[in-house]
């Protein structure tokens, strides 16, 4: 239990180091797996699995779907990107797509969060409520 509980204290230390301007820096990244799997200190399989974790984590919650019944113009891309960035921060990877089955409005998904302003969401909630 001991080693476990170090090993993520150590992974999460590295995790603390890896960040650039509180943005994960991917050089940084792999130059720290680089050097753990070079030295190989005690448990550092375990540190190296909670890393990754720690980085999936990371990457989850900065990945941005935006999703339209209609393909967006570029301004209300930009605008979109605005307000996504005033509210999350920068280093958001965002990515716009279309979804014919929305009807109308637009469906955001960052991270966890979801802002469904669709029809097709409006349309279910009326339904359920008969």
């Amino acid at each position: 239990m001991k080693i476990s509980k170090l090993a993520q204290r150590e992974a999460r230390q590295l995790f603390r180091t890896c960040h650039v301007n509180g943005l994960l820096d991917e050089s940084r990244v792999r130059q720290t797996v680089a050097l753990l799997v070079e030295k190989k200190p005690r448990s550092y399989v375990e540190i190296l699995t909670r890393l990754h974790r720690l980085v999936k984590l990371d990457l989850e919650q900065r990945a941005a779907r935006v999703e339209g019944a209609v393909p967006l113009s570029a301004d209300l891309q930009a605008e979109v990107a605005g307000r996504l960035e005033a509210i999350y921060g920068d280093g958001l990877d965002l990515t716009f797509a279309q979804n014919a089955s929305l009807i109308g409005g637009l469906r955001i998904q960052v991270g966890s969060d979801l802002f469904d302003g669709s029809v097709k969401m409006r349309l279910e909630k009326l339904e359920q409520s008969f």
